[in-house]
């Protein structure tokens, strides 16, 4: 197992990753994550771990540079469900559909009717499994 890689934010807002002994970017944060590198990021003054911002500030930038996953009436129910009290049911439930979703992986002979055919029947599943995951979670959450 490797050990956790350590990037430190300073005041002036640059990040330095302690490994490599750099200066690093966002775009260097994101080929961390596609890497699959375990890595987190702690803020030089208050020594909290604020890798999470770090990482929708990665989003965010690929969200305005290419094609958008996050549709602004998407952005906009996931801020009012922060209202709502459904923070921890929520992240559960988007984290595993986004999971089934991604999880095969087409073969190589004809990827695009491959991959076409592969993304239905991931989106078939992925949809009957966040029904199932959204009943169980509105169950837990519905008052005894």
């Amino acid at each position: 197992m490797s050990d956790l890689r350590v990037i430190k934010k300073y005041p002036n807002r640059r990040l330095y990753d302690t490994v490599e002994s750099r200066y690093i970017t966002l775009d260097d944060v994101r080929r961390l994550v596609l890497g699959r590198v375990e890595f987190c990021v702690i803020d030089k003054r208050s020594q909290q771990d604020i890798t999470r911002p770090v990482l929708l500030q990665v989003i965010s930038e690929q969200e305005q540079r290419n094609g958008t996953i996050l549709s602004q009436d998407f952005l906009a129910e996931l801020i009012r469900s922060h209202d709502a009290g459904l923070e921890g049911m929520l992240s559960s439930y988007l984290e595993q559909s986004l999971r089934l979703f991604l999880s095969e992986k087409p073969p190589t002979e004809d990827m695009a009717a491959a991959a076409m055919h592969l993304a239905h029947q991931n989106y078939q599943r992925w949809h009957s499994a966040q029904e199932e995951i959204f009943r169980t979670l509105m169950k837990a959450a519905a008052p005894s």
